[in-house]
């Protein structure tokens, strides 16, 4: 894997906590923020409203989305049951 660097700056204060974030994580800064800048990408793309299919997979999720429906067993018992609040 080659990496490369990311500059970022910050406040004193600012530093000061991702410091401390850090050492309480027992970690360093550079993994910290590096862990903690990937988990926050990762959120913000899962919450995207709009979803990408690559043309290479669009005919197998064209399958898929037009396949005929299945009975599942278990869902429909799941469906007929009474939520745990309502007993």
């Amino acid at each position: 894997m080659t990496s490369s660097v990311l500059s970022v700056r910050v406040s004193e204060e600012e530093r000061a906590l991702l410091e401390a974030a850090s050492d309480q994580a027992r970690t360093s800064l550079s993994d910290f923020i590096r862990r903690k800048a990937l988990e926050a990408a990762e959120m913000d793309m899962l919450e995207r409203p709009i979803v990408t299919i690559p043309a290479k997979d669009w005919e197998a999720f064209e399958t898929w989305a037009n396949r005929p429906t299945q009975k599942i067993a278990a869902l429909e018992k799941l469906a007929r049951t009474d939520p745990a609040w309502r007993e």
